[in-house]
């Protein structure tokens, strides 16, 4: 038998038959360019994301796993920005064509593509070390997207879910901690299935201030939202929510997982205090839960306070890709 060439593999586990996406992709995969058409009154958002083998993901993750991340950390951005998923276009490398690999991570591409309406509408393929690269498309009411740039003094500032269970796994796999196999499963889990939040997103439309997704661990992530509104924000360390793996261990990694650690791919977002039942109806609309974990001062700069107050000394550095 022949080895499967690089239409034969798109056709077979990238190509669906059937429609598309009714009045968005007019023309999909099949020809130089995909046709998209804008809903009436609606804004593009666009966003790209390139998955490195070593770098943003290890050889051990299952291929469907992987296909999930890959999509996963593009709807996070999605969901900070409170789009609704549309279309993505898939960019992929790989050192061999392997037919188990690729129907494991097309499984669950498209299972997580299909849970937020997304299509696969196009993409590229080459042989070189494994690369994933995905663009994903969305679409907001015009005017209506959020930003970083919106945080005012005295909002509230929230973030969604739980933090640190992905970096902690990643500390488990360096060899720097030991965890016993049900909560090593636990964390593993956050590490290698994000649940993008894109309910939540747009449940915060119109309400919250600025908003962003914490890809980069929560004292960076949050550092972009204060360098463009141009202010600062007292954290509460103690109010950041974690699972009780993490809650276990030494204070001083639980810090590190919780302001540094990144993969988390929950949303940070600030919105005026008054509003705080607001955001929690929208919470609970979204079925996610959020926390309220500080607020946003006129004094540039992050500082993290302990449960009395008392500021603390810390380092705060988040994953640089070209240092960390």
């Amino acid at each position: 038998m022949p080895p499967m060439g690089e239409f034969d593999l798109i056709a077979r586990y990238f190509a669906r038959p059937g429609p598309t996406a009714g009045a968005t992709v007019a023309l999909g995969i099949g020809d130089d360019c995909a046709v998209l058409t804008p809903a009436p009154g609606h804004q593009w958002l666009v966003s790209t994301d390139m998955l490195v083998e070593g770098r943003h993901f290890l050889s051990t993750v299952s291929p469907r796993r992987l296909g999930h991340k890959a999509l996963a950390v593009n709807l996070s951005d999605l969901a900070a920005s409170g789009g609704s998923p549309r279309v993505c276009f898939l960019s992929l490398a790989l050192p061999k064509v392997d037919e188990a690999f690729l129907a494991g991570f097309s499984e669950g591409l498209f299972a997580l593509a299909d849970a937020h309406g997304v299509v696969l509408a196009g993409g590229d393929t080459t042989a070189g070390p494994l690369n994933i690269n995905i663009t994903i498309m969305g679409e907001v009411p015009h005017g209506q997207a959020l930003l970083r740039s919106g945080a005012r003094v005295d909002d509230d500032l929230w973030v969604s879910g739980l933090l640190g269970d992905a970096r902690l796994a990643l500390e488990v796999f360096r060899g720097t901690v030991s965890l016993p196999g049900e909560a090593f499963d636990a964390v593993r889990q956050a590490m290698e299935l994000p649940q993008p939040r894109v309910a939540l997103g747009r449940a915060l439309r119109g309400l919250a201030s600025s908003a962003i997704d914490v890809s980069d661990g929560l004292a960076g992530d949050l550092g972009h939202i204060l360098h463009r509104s141009q202010v600062g924000a007292r954290l509460h360390l103690a109010d950041l929510p974690r699972s009780s793996v993490l809650g276990g261990m030494p204070e001083d990694l639980q810090r590190l997982c919780l302001l540094t650690g990144g993969d988390d791919y929950e949303l940070v977002f600030t919105a005026a205090a008054q509003d705080r039942s607001r955001v929690l109806e929208a919470a609970r609309e979204a079925a996610t839960p959020v926390y309220r974990i500080g607020r946003i001062e006129r004094e540039p700069g992050l500082r993290v306070v302990d449960g009395e107050g008392r500021l603390l000394d810390l380092t705060l550095q988040s994953f640089d890709h070209f240092k960390s």
